[in-house]
Order: C-alpha cells, then structure tokens, then sequence
C-alpha cells in the first residue's frame, strides 16, 4: 500500500487524509503544533465543498455543527439598505441545493470533526513535528524534521499554508506581500447579538475601502463577525495579534448602527494582515506536491480559502486513485485543479474591489462574482480529470 506523507494538520491535511484513507492508502499526517486548539473562528462551506463531505460520510456531523444560509445579504455601509441578495430572516430553512447556500461553521469544530474521522479510518496524526528539509528522491520523499527524526513516502503533499515551509523548500522562500488590506474578527453570543440584529442572520455591510461580514455559527449559538479594511499600515499575518476595540470602532465610525453595536458587544477581538504570493509555475516537483493555500493563497473576500483546499484535497484523493502511478495522478491533479484556482483566486480580487468601492449606491450585483450562480456550480466529486 503506498504511503503518502501530508504536512500540516489544517483543514486541507485533514480532508486530503480522510479522502486517501477512504481511498485505501496508507497516510501519515505531520503537524508542528504541540496541540491542536482553537485556530480563527468562522468559515464558509461553499456547496462544492460541502459536497466532498457528503461522498467522505462526513455530511450529518457536519450539519450538527454548522449553521446553514441560503443566500447573503448585501448591505448599505450607513442605511442598511438591501444592495443585493435576499435577508435570511429564519432559521436555516431556506434551500439547501441552492447554488448559493452556505454553511457556516466554527472552524475548531470543523478541525476536531475531521480529526476524528481521519483516525477513524485508520490514518497516524503526528503532532510536534515541524519540517526543516525534504530529500526527494525518484521513488517518493523524505521529509526531515527538526527534532531529528525523519518520515519517507512514496508522496509528500504539503498542506501547510500560507507560509508553506515545503513550497520554501522546493521553489525559494519568496517573501509574500502585503496586500494594503487588515482583517478583524471577534465572536459575539447570539444572545447578546439577537437584539441588535435587524437584517437577519447573515449579512455583508459595504462601503468605501471596508466591509463587515457576519454570520451564525454553532447552530446559531455564536455570532462570527469579520470587518476587512483597506490600510497602508503594515501589519503581521499572525492569527493571534489582539485588536483593540476602540481602534476597530474608530475604522467602522459613521457606519449603521448594528455594526457599531456588535463591536462593542464582540469577545477577543484578533487583527491580521492579508498577505498574497505570486502564482507558482508549478505545484508539483517529483513526488511532492502542494494544496490550498501552499498551493494558490487567496483574498477572502468570496469566502472559499477553505473550500478551495477541501476541493484540492478530493480532486487529488480522485487523481491518485484513478490513476496508474503517482508522476501521472500529480499531473492530472494539477491540470484539473490550476485553472479553478486561478478562476477563483482572480474573482475573490474582483469581489474585494466591488463591495469596497467608493460608491456602494451604485452597486451592480450582477457584475459581483457572489451573485453568479454558475461561479459556485463546481463539483469536485464529479468534475472530470
């Protein structure tokens, strides 16, 4: 049984893990983190995405933990009033196939799911192990660790983020750059948020240079809320600088009310910078290769950083079990998968320019990749390889 190496415990390693433990190889995922803990907040399960948890029988835990939309609402930055989309005033019964329906989860609970049913299916979880060196070789990989120890595989993927140290390794430590953009998030008890809230359970407030996206997670228990601005303040893409509130206030001054409202309600308010890396020649070199955001790091403004590494995780999983060696399955994986990712990486760009344009009145939706049905029609349990 081959033995494939996975670099990082995200939530692209553990898809992939699960997806090539189903698929009937032998995995080993390496995670240099001590402990697996709370890493963000909220992300959105794009249907797409949502439909490789379906074919993996993930399906029914993850609709215990998420909270559903059926579509977003886009709001005036002041008025509130409705750009584009529909209010989602119930509770999660719109419909669930729509093109546009989301599922919203806390991103712990979606990492302790996959956790379980990646050791359910047999696969090893490696934790402490932080990679310093690969030696490739024409039959697999050896990836070198720094206590020492070392791990070979007939494939070494790395699913290790934004600042892959595997992509360093292959193709030189290019700095990323900073894309003039601060994200702000913070979760509020829907408790404390039910009374303020006037537009439904998901919604996007846009206007000049921001945007501020809220959403139910944990079956509504928890208000996610995210604030994007454009700033020439360089700031670190660390998950764990703490925000103050008065200086999120002071970025969302002279916004409606509700967004005033929730900052002041929000509980450990965290800021990151959004950083970017140009696109590589190539994902694969040998028996290495990269998914998500390794691979093909994105602006958020679409919400499918995840989805796309939940994507590439199938798509991979698919291409190495349909195909007869691994040099064969990297290349069909990576033509399958390249132009998708360049589609998306340029449209959540797009978005970004859009909901923050200077004039929000003149918004046209249907210029706005969001509202294009056809963009989200994917389907990485079916698309062809």
């Amino acid at each position: 049984m081959p033995h494939i190496i996975i670099i990082g415990a995200g939530i692209g390693g553990l898809t992939a893990g699960v997806a090539l433990r189903r698929a009937g190889f032998d995995v080993t995922i390496f995670e240099q983190a001590h402990h697996l803990q709370e890493v963000g907040a909220g992300l959105s399960l794009s249907q797409a995405a949502f439909s490789v948890y379906r074919a993996l029988g993930l399906a029914a835990e993850i609709e215990a933990a998420a909270s559903m939309t059926a579509g977003m609402a886009f709001l005036h930055f002041q008025s509130g009033a409705l750009l584009a989309g529909q209010l989602d005033l119930g509770q999660g019964s719109g419909d669930p196939e729509s093109p546009l329906a989301a599922r919203h989860l806390h991103r712990a609970d979606l990492q302790a799911i996959l956790v379980s049913g990646f050791l359910r299916e047999g696969g090893v979880l490696r934790l402490g192990h932080r990679l310093i060196g690969i030696a490739p070789d024409q039959n697999g990989a050896t990836a070198i660790f720094n206590q020492g120890e070392t791990a070979s595989g007939d494939l070494l993927i790395g699913a290790d983020g934004l600042k892959s140290q595997l992509r360093a390794l292959l193709w030189g430590d290019q700095p990323a750059r900073f894309t003039q953009q601060v994200a702000y998030r913070f979760l509020v008890p829907i408790e404390t948020a039910r009374p303020i809230l006037k537009f439904g359970r998901s919604a996007v407030f846009q206007g000049p240079g921001k945007v501020f996206n809220r959403y139910t997670i944990r079956q509504g228990a928890l208000l996610n809320c995210v604030g994007i601005v454009k700033t020439d303040q360089w700031l670190d893409d660390g998950w764990s600088i703490a925000a103050e509130r008065d200086e999120m206030l002071g970025a969302y001054q002279g916004w409606h009310p509700e967004v005033g409202a929730l900052i002041e309600r929000g509980e450990r308010m965290i800021k990151w910078g959004l950083f970017d890396r140009p696109p590589l020649p190539r994902w694969h070199e040998g028996r290495v290769t990269l998914l998500g955001d390794a691979a093909h790091p994105m602006l958020p403004f679409l919400g499918l950083g995840a989805a796309m590494a939940i994507e590439d995780a199938l798509i991979l999983a698919r291409a190495l079990s349909e195909s007869a060696d691994v040099g064969t399955a990297l290349d069909r994986y990576e033509a399958a998968r390249r132009p998708r990712a360049a589609l998306v990486r340029s449209q959540a760009a797009r978005q970004g320019e859009i909901v923050q344009s200077r004039d929000p009145d003149r918004f046209d939706a249907t210029s706005a990749p969001s509202h294009d049905p056809a963009f989200y029609a994917y389907d990485p349990v079916s698309a062809p390889l």
